[in-house]
């Protein structure tokens, strides 16, 4: 048999000592040691607690699940399509409803159901508790409890101020009694109260600060889901929509929302706290000073209120007007910084500085409207609220001694008959409590005052925010009316955006440039109809305006399908289709990041992926010296100013390696690569299975496709490369610049001809013309004829033969000569230098001018390279 454990009876004695110890300890020990004792476990777990959860943070990633971000120890979810639904009818719908259509005319998606100006009315009230839908989402939230602590300590604040009147009127009682021991308790008691007070008040602004917060961030991740998302509503917002108005929504969301936020954290303050003490503090004053006294309270309050709204300004429409002045001169900076260098190589420094003083003036005069409008209504507000107020205050509290019968209880105390000595110590502490409530009254009423300029500016601030969200919607849903039709409006869209399809096609769609709501769009092309399968590389040609770029719009869905059908794959990486635009962009991050975008490196190491192969495909577009050359792949920097045009270009081509889609709209993106380059980027691309669409102006681009669709401003034609029809074409080319060529020599013979008889002319006085530039012969010296120049004729030198040789064919072959140098430059060559820019100044002879100006067309002609013809 085993032996038995000794350690059990051990721990059973030293338990049993323990608790003999403890009963014979005093209590106040016992209570330490347990204190102690629970600070070092509560220690302890604490600091367990933390360990784990640093651990768990630096485990987690930045990773993209079911749509949700997950950040650290923070997880942020979108908001639901389900909300998005239920708050549409707030934002997009007049505020009687659907029943208030047949009344108004308005409709779903005319815009914010509320055009009015910003103010206290009805509008305000619908806009604001739409918005409180957001920032208050129920009652259990975050910012519900964050609203019951305020409202918890608003009331102890309250209670605070009524203790401390009270205690006020007995300090000074004591004083005047020379009752010093009950003077000095009432110190103490003072100074006991002093410390909730301030800590109430302290924690009243920071949970105002709190809810603030609590509110932006609240609409802020609404906004943004709204703002980027599959919808494009980020680029819809600017190009087809036109319901933003002084500002971009950057300005609505960075400036004006932190402002509403602010101004309706701090409403409920401004309006809670001063309302719960005007009822509290009337209430005290009635039984103090009687009925009489709260009815004239009260109707100061009516009067003092309906005198300051009748001279109030519209402090809500001077708020927004001030946030689009802001608005406007913001975004005049922003567009110099992202212009800077354009504006540095045109030298237009100056321009832009009109701009930006003019922009500063206006707005300058409009804040200085604003104040010279508040500088009189200040000065009414505090007159009649401070001074005005005051005074109406202490013929209230005078009511007691002077009218004791109408003085409630202080009256009631006046009339029991006291010994004078203690009636006016009694006045005194009555006078003294009156006071101090009748300025918290004062202050109080104030507050609730001034809150209606707050309420106006508020206003101001809601009707900004609650334009953003509301455009935001309607672009989200598409919900478009307009009162009057237009043709290719965003109320008239009818075809279709169909994706999961493998291959591009277009079936009777309409190439337009839509313009902003409510305007209609620019038709560009009637109808385009093609269909591009795997393998079956597009090239897209013709002249710049004719709507090239557009079809990548309409295909990735960022202008609208008005008419007919287009079906493209579902969306980018494998299998999908992705889209290169002609402006690079190069977003913030590291070098890896510039090549892997739109995934993040968290991503890019969940796929398999590694820099070695990032590695292999810039290789591939000729920038593998990139990592050496900038410090690696975790280097950052402004990369759209470090890199070159040709440099972003194969950027670009290298996100579509990294990708491999099945499919990829090119537009204009190797303009600036050399063009060996340019042909190895395309070879390597369809090595990688992609289906190639590009958009260009370069027909040496052809030998890398397969089909071509020719647009010629309005038409198009779709055909395949190489065909019969088109190698005929080339050889007609080829013939007729071959029977050009031939003409050339014949033409300078008839050259060299005129040239002899142009060197025997002079113009009268002695002045020699040199000899024409550009010839074979070079200069030759003026000869001893001349030409005669009387007055305004013509007539010729003695010893000159006007008719002779071959210069009795200059006219006819000048007239020949300019219709074919005008037919070069119909056909996009260079036209050969003008003669005449090389002559020196000849006589002002009008009869000559012609002759000489069929002799230079000649000149020209002849001059002309013959690889152009």
């Amino acid at each position: 048999m085993a032996n038995l454990s000794t350690l059990r009876p051990s721990l059973v004695i030293l338990l049993d000592q323990y608790t003999k110890l403890l009963r014979s300890s005093p209590k106040s020990l016992r209570i330490l040691a347990a204190t102690l004792l629970c600070a070092l476990f509560g220690g302890l777990y604490e600091r367990r607690r933390r360990r784990k959860k640093a651990d768990e943070g630096r485990g987690r990633v930045l990773l993209r699940r079911n749509s949700a971000i997950q950040l650290k120890d923070v997880i942020i979810n979108p908001t639901k399509s389900t909300t998005f639904d239920a708050h549409r009818r707030l934002f997009l719908e007049p505020i009687g409803g659907r029943k208030s259509r047949s009344f108004s005319g308005a409709d779903v998606g005319e815009g914010p159901p509320v055009n009015t100006r910003p103010g206290l009315n009805l509008a305000f009230l619908h806009q604001f508790l739409s918005l409180l839908s957001i920032m208050i989402p129920r009652l259990t939230s975050k910012e519900s409890l964050l609203l019951l602590l305020h409202t918890f300590f608003l009331i102890s604040r309250t209670y605070l101020s009524l203790v401390v009147a009270r205690l006020d009127g007995e300090i000074v009682r004591d004083l005047v009694a020379g009752n010093g021991k009950a003077f000095s308790w009432g110190i103490i008691k003072w100074l006991g109260v002093g410390g909730p007070a301030v800590y109430c008040n302290a924690m009243i602004k920071y949970l105002q600060s709190k809810i603030s917060i609590a509110f932006r961030t609240r609409l802020t991740r609404y906004i943004h889901d709204l703002y980027l998302n599959d919808r494009q509503a980020y680029y819809k917002l600017g190009n087809l929509d036109g319901g933003l108005t002084g500002g971009g929504a950057d300005q609505f969301i960075t400036s004006d929302l932190p402002l509403f936020c602010d101004s309706a954290a701090a409403l409920y303050s401004s309006l809670g706290k001063p309302f719960l003490d005007l009822v509290v503090f009337n209430y005290q004053l009635m039984r103090s000073l009687g009925p009489v006294a709260l009815a004239g309270i009260l109707l100061n309050y009516g009067g003092t209120a309906w005198m300051l709204k009748k001279f109030s300004p519209p402090f809500g429409r001077l708020a927004a007007a001030q946030a689009k002045r802001e608005g406007d001169f913001r975004g005049l900076h922003t567009r110099l910084i992202g212009n800077a260098e354009e504006v540095a190589f045109y030298g237009g420094a100056d321009m832009e500085k009109v701009f930006l003083e003019k922009g500063f003036r206006d707005l300058k005069q409009i804040m200085e409207g604003i104040y010279n409008v508040k500088i009189q209504y200040n000065m009414l507000e505090d007159f009649v609220l401070k001074y005005s107020w005051s005074a109406f205050g202490y013929l209230i509290t005078s009511l007691p001694v002077f009218l004791p019968a109408w003085g409630g209880l202080g009256g009631v105390l006046e009339l029991a008959g006291a010994e004078p000595a203690g009636r006016e110590r009694d006045r005194m502490k009555g006078f003294i409590t009156n006071k101090r409530l009748m300025l918290s009254l004062a202050d109080a009423g104030g507050r609730m005052m001034y809150s209606f300029k707050d309420l106006s500016e508020l206003a101001g601030y809601t009707s900004r925010v609650y334009t953003l969200v509301s455009t935001l919607h309607r672009v989200h849903s598409q919900a478009y009316s307009t009162p009057r039709p237009e043709l290719y409006g965003m109320a008239d869209i009818q075809g279709t955006l169909h994706k999961g399809y493998d291959g591009v096609r277009l079936e009777g769609v309409p190439i337009v440039a839509p313009g902003l709501w409510p305007r209609g769009g620019e038709e560009l092309m009637e109808s385009l109809d093609i269909t591009v399968r795997e393998g079956e590389h597009l090239l897209i040609l013709g002249p710049n305006g004719v709507g090239k770029s557009s079809i990548a719009r309409i295909v990735a869905g960022l202008w609208p399908v008005y008419r007919g059908l287009v079906s493209r794959p579902r969306g980018g990486g494998i299998g999908g289709i992705m889209f290169l635009p002609q402006r690079v962009y190069l977003a913030q991050g590291t070098l890896r990041d510039q090549v892997i975008y739109p995934h993040t490196e968290m991503e890019m190491r969940a796929d398999g992926r590694s820099d070695h192969e990032l590695k292999g495909i810039l290789d591939a577009v000729r920038l593998g010296y990139l990592p050496d050359r900038e410090d690696g792949w975790d280097c950052r920097k402004e990369w759209k100013d470090v890199l070159s045009g040709g440099e972003k270009q194969r950027i670009s081509l290298a996100r579509l390696l990294y990708h491999e889609p099945k499919y990829a709209f090119i537009d204009e993106g190797t303009s600036a690569v050399s063009q060996d380059v340019e042909g190895l980027l395309y070879e390597t691309a369809k090595e990688h299975g992609i289906t190639l669409i590009t958009i260009s102006t370069r027909a040496q681009l052809k030998k890398h496709h397969t089909f071509q669709l020719q647009l010629d401003g309005g038409g198009w034609e779709f055909d395949r490369i190489g065909t019969e029809r088109e190698r005929s074409s080339v050889e007609h080319e080829l013939r007729e610049l071959k029977e050009k060529m031939k003409s050339v020599e014949g033409l300078r013979d008839r050259l060299k001809c005129v040239e002899n008889e142009l060197a025997r002319v002079f113009v009268q006085g002695g002045e020699e013309l040199p000899a024409y530039e550009g010839t074979e012969q070079g200069s030759s010296e003026l000869g001893e004829s001349a030409v005669v120049v009387e007055g305004e004729g013509l007539e010729p030198a003695k010893g000159v033969n006007m008719g002779g040789g071959c210069f009795a064919g200059v006219v006819e072959m000048g007239v020949g000569m300019e219709s074919s140098g005008q037919e070069e430059k119909e056909e996009g060559g260079e036209s050969p230098k003008d003669a005449s820019e090389s002559a020196a100044p000849r006589a002002e002879a009008k009869p000559a001018e012609p002759v000489h100006s069929e002799n230079e067309n000649l000149a020209e002609a002849v001059r002309a390279d013959p690889n152009e013809n």
